[in-house]
């Protein structure tokens, strides 16, 4: 399935709705997307470093108690496979974009990176980064979400990262982009935005899709060899959508079933949800058009998710293109599924997921009951486990020990 029909937009979504300020940034990052980041040179050093520093290729984990516990009769699950982003170095898949960013801003000889963070997993990994490859880092991240996501504060900060607390707004991953934005503006000619999901201006989603199609990639050539066939359905859980993307773009011309997942919060009808492709409008947050959660004059209302990283009104506008071209389905799980989702998880697989990725999990067995029925057989599922649950414990902690 071809997705963009014309450059920067995906069907009707997509565009570069931002100030003028900064449509010389974005047209020179547009330039050096094509000359440097798509050049075999550049692609080589990239590849290197994810082999070699990240740890890539991560595994493909075949997930059967889990299975059984979630279908002991084995008529909706034929088998169950993790993509193991939590294997990568930071724990999450945020490392992928990050490390190909800050090693492009260094092309174009830029001298400063900022980012903007909700779980703390991209900030962790643009810090990260910008250590690896010696350039000053500074990271917005909303101060709701620096405490709730302390570990990952703690671990920027050891990295050498400045840490910039946002106190506007919900005080949460919306309002650190605004911030990080507004940095923009003012030092847009030695400072390059680092971007962590596949959202904002264009070519941010498509430079970001790029980066995190390695996800797909490799699962659809570790499924060939494992399975000796495609899955029926592929899974991830979507915020701004990065790591769904990353997964599902090598599935997109396939006969595969995907799914996204968003956040119901405390329940999409409650009005305390991020399920932005579920219950959202047609409209512009950070500077592209897209579906997000507004009210009917187009003001931006507030996300609620018990996970950080899914706390946010909006969405990559490739995902708006694949919901309304019916190429992919969206649903939404609560806070208190996915919580019951990541204990069965950990206690029939050993893994500790994200709350992020734990939303994904919790929506498992109404995908394989709706998607057996479909085709009259129990099916192969594949599920992007995004990153791994450490700076979720605190939460873990409170919520499901006694």
């Amino acid at each position: 399935m071809e997705t963009q029909v014309r450059p920067g937009y995906f069907g009707p979504f997509g565009g570069r709705f931002v100030s003028e300020t900064l449509v010389p940034a974005l047209t020179e990052l547009e330039q050096a997307v094509e000359s440097t980041a798509k050049s075999a040179e550049f692609q080589a050093e990239w590849r290197g470093l994810l082999a070699s520093y990240v740890g890539r290729p991560t595994a493909l984990s075949r997930a059967d108690r889990l299975a059984r516990s979630l279908d002991p009769s084995a008529s909706s699950i034929a088998s169950l496979w993790l993509k193991r982003e939590d294997l990568a170095h930071t724990g999450a898949h945020k490392i992928n974009n990050a490390l190909g960013q800050v090693l492009l801003a260094k092309r174009m000889r830029k001298t400063r990176i900022i980012a903007e963070t909700g779980a703390g997993q991209h900030g962790v990994a643009t810090a990260t980064a910008c250590a690896l490859l010696g350039l000053p880092c500074e990271v917005f991240m909303g101060a709701v979400d620096v405490e709730r996501q302390a570990p990952n504060v703690g671990r920027m900060r050891l990295l050498g990262a400045k840490v910039i607390p946002v106190e506007s707004g919900s005080r949460t991953l919306k309002d650190a982009m605004n911030e990080a934005l507004r940095d923009w503006v003012t030092n847009v000619a030695t400072t390059h935005y680092c971007i962590g999901s596949a959202a904002g201006p264009h070519p941010y989603p498509e430079l970001v899709a790029m980066l995190q199609s390695i996800i797909g990639e490799e699962a659809k050539a570790q499924l060939h060899e494992r399975l000796v066939r495609l899955p029926d359905v592929v899974i991830a859980c979507v915020g701004g959508g990065s790591n769904a993307i990353g997964m599902f773009r090598a599935f997109l011309a396939e006969p595969v079933a995907l799914y996204g997942v968003e956040a119901a919060g405390l329940g999409v009808g409650s009005g305390k949800h991020a399920a932005t492709l579920n219950a959202g409008r047609i409209g512009v947050l950070h500077g592209s058009k897209s579906y997000v959660l507004c009210d009917e004059e187009g003001q931006i209302e507030e996300a609620h998710s018990i996970s950080a990283g899914l706390d946010y009104p909006g969405v990559g506008p490739e995902h708006s293109w694949l919901r309304q071209s019916g190429r992919a389905r969206y649903l939404a799980i609560t806070d208190a599924e996915a919580l019951a989702a990541a204990a069965l998880l950990a206690r029939t697989e050993g893994i500790l997921p994200a709350l992020e990725t734990a939303h994904a999990f919790a929506a498992l067995q109404q995908i394989a009951t709706t998607e057996a029925a479909r085709l009259g057989r129990p099916v192969d599922l594949a599920v992007c486990l995004s990153g791994r649950g450490d700076k979720d414990l605190d939460t873990y902690r409170k919520r499901l020990l006694p």
